[in-house]
């Protein structure tokens, strides 16, 4: 059985494990298919996220078939799903509002917790959900990452004809400028980078601009993804008066004009993650019937014995969603 683990900063080990428990009560174990390379996964790698738990077993965006399942369990053998990797009491006075995404006890696969990235692993039932058939595989790994998007996109109301900008194109800021556009919105995706606006524009009807290309322009909504500084402030001088202005990155600070924002009445949102299962209903919902071919924001599929290639050109900064496979068992250790 192989699992890969971050043993410490900078240090990625592919293990094999002799066996993995049985599921008790309400947990079952997944036979994992495809597991996304995300940003924090390569933040615990690199030692950048103070929370983070060494060693611990990476990966959070997951998609696999339960092959055993506990007396409790709420799924039967056989089902293809997808994973919450981040827990929740329901008990504090944050989830007793339903604000579960920012619950006070919570834990984060693959960073305080032991992640998914194992042929098979066991968890909770009631951090799973079902996909349905006609659900590939590929836009299967995409409902974690997409979740966030649906969750952020849903605090304002993005209607046919807005104006909507989206500053960097990772893999949120790529599917959240799809997803505006699948409303209807006249949308700008702006990066430094001309390969990921090539793929942007490879996936929807999206202007694509370098930040410094623009002048002077304003937009009903500005989506925030890059998670600079730099970023930040453009953002805030790019929203119109009465807009919004959605901040999904995560940028440690950033210098603005607060009399800009109060003068025009911009409304500012900050979004983390997503609400379950709520927010990846949503996100299969458009999966399934968005036209847009959302799911070649992946750019490579590796097998998990190539581990170390994947994670490279994960960190690479020119690459979509970098996903491993889990299908195949590597027989070098």
């Amino acid at each position: 059985m192989l699992a890969l683990y971050v043993a410490k900063p900078n240090e990625l080990e592919l293990r094999r494990l002799e066996t993995v428990r049985s599921p008790q009560g309400d947990e079952v174990k997944i036979k994992l298919i495809y597991g996304g390379i995300c940003g924090s996964d390569l933040g615990v790698l690199k030692g950048k996220l103070p929370h983070a738990n060494y060693p611990v077993r990476a990966g959070h965006e997951l998609v696999g078939v339960i092959i055993e399942k506990g007396e409790q369990a709420a799924y039967d053998i056989g089902t293809r799903v997808v994973v919450l990797p981040n827990t929740y009491c329901g008990a504090c006075d944050l989830c007793q509002k339903g604000l579960t995404n920012i619950c006070r006890h919570k834990q984060s696969l693959g960073i305080n917790t032991d992640g998914g990235f194992s042929q098979e692993f066991v968890i909770s039932s009631k951090y799973v959900l079902p996909v349905p058939d006609d659900l590939s595989d590929e836009k299967a790994v995409l409902v974690e990452p997409f979740a966030v998007v649906v969750h952020a996109l849903s605090k304002v109301r993005i209607e046919p004809a807005m104006r909507v900008a989206v500053i960097g194109c990772g893999n949120e800021g790529m599917m959240a400028a799809v997803l505006a556009r699948h409303f209807g919105a006249d949308v700008t995706a702006v990066d430094v980078n001309p390969l990921k606006l090539e793929t942007v524009k490879a996936m929807a009807d999206i202007r694509t601009l370098a930040p410094d290309a623009l002048s002077g322009e304003t937009f009903d909504v500005v989506i925030e993804a890059a998670g600079t500084r730099e970023a930040v402030e453009q953002a805030v001088e790019l929203v119109a008066p009465g807009g919004h202005l959605v901040l999904i990155g995560l940028a440690n600070e950033a210098t603005f004009p607060v009399v800009r924002l109060v003068r025009n009445e911009v409304t500012v949102h900050g979004s983390i993650i997503y609400r379950f299962p709520d927010d990846y209903l949503q996100a299969i919902h458009y999966l399934r019937t968005m036209p847009h071919p959302i799911e070649r924001v992946i750019s490579r599929i590796f097998p998990v014995r190539d581990y170390e290639q994947a994670y490279e050109l994960a960190s690479s900064g020119n690459a979509g969603k970098v996903v491993l496979s889990f299908r195949v068992a590597s027989k070098v250790l």
